[in-house]
């Protein structure tokens, strides 16, 4: 499967959004979930074969060096023609972020999927969402899903006030916005945020994705000192500070299970 370009938008200092169509397209459904996401194939600069391939014949038929970078994006919106992925852009570091700095009309990109496994609980008192720049369009597209007048508490950290982009929700909305620009310890924003939140009342239900080591702190707090049911939260280390994405996914399920140590399941 492969999306057009139709538009590359730069809707933060460090955020691109693309918007794909066209043809290759045909057939794309997405599933019942507000975090659904698709797996991207980025080739290489001079990769010998054309812009729509198939990932597991090229890494059958090329050497290596040719292999397409796999990166995993969460779909910010599909309209049943038009896909689009909003991309954090550190510069010139990782392959998908350096495709969408310069993506422009007709490139194409090769993705699989979609995927998904969370979607706001209807049945929920409130709702928790919690992250950074990587967990945002997640945390977007739920907030769309959450229940009119449904309390829904959104503590989000970025660089500063540019790297803000407007929220909207039929629920109850308490957004913070966190900036890591004159902090002295931005690593633990997100965490100080919760230990001071006064909470509404009655069952939450958690969405908590972002950087690995904020995420296990705040698993761990929300688990251990607020009682949260494990059941009642989504919660995924997308990335880890220092780490290239490939270093990181060849560690990420060792960090995953000292992640559940630190709560022993009852």
């Amino acid at each position: 499967m492969h999306g057009t370009v139709v538009s590359a938008t730069w809707v933060t200092p460090a955020m691109v959004r693309v918007v794909l169509g066209g043809d290759g397209l045909s057939g794309f459904e997405m599933p019942d979930c507000t975090d659904a996401y698709v797996n991207l194939a980025i080739a290489p600069e001079g990769a010998p074969y054309g812009p729509v391939f198939e990932p597991k014949q090229v890494r059958d038929e090329h050497d290596a060096q040719w292999w397409p970078a796999r990166r995993r994006y969460t779909v910010r919106a599909w309209d049943g023609e038009r896909l689009t992925i909003d991309f954090v852009v550190h510069g010139d570091l990782g392959a998908a972020g350096r495709w969408a700095a310069s993506a422009a009309p007709g490139d194409v990109l090769v993705l699989e999927g979609p995927g998904a496994g969370y979607k706001p609980d209807p049945t929920a008192d409130w709702h928790l969402m919690v992250g950074d720049e990587s967990a945002l369009p997640a945390i977007a597209a739920s907030l769309e899903a959450v229940p009119a007048a449904r309390p829904v508490v959104v503590r989000l950290v970025c660089d500063d006030a540019e790297h803000e982009l407007p929220l909207t929700t039929p629920g109850d909305l308490d957004l913070q916005w966190l900036h890591r620009a004159g902090d002295d310890d931005p690593a633990t924003l997100l965490l100080r945020s919760l230990e001071a939140l006064d909470a509404p009342a009655g069952r939450a239900h958690a969405f908590v994705h972002g950087e690995a080591e904020e995420v296990r702190g705040l698993r761990k707090h929300l688990l251990v000192d607020r009682g949260l049911g494990r059941a009642d939260m989504s919660c995924s280390p997308y990335w880890r500070r220092t780490m290239t994405d490939e270093a990181w996914r060849a560690v990420k399920s060792d960090f995953v299970a000292a992640m559940e140590a630190d709560v022993p399941a009852v």
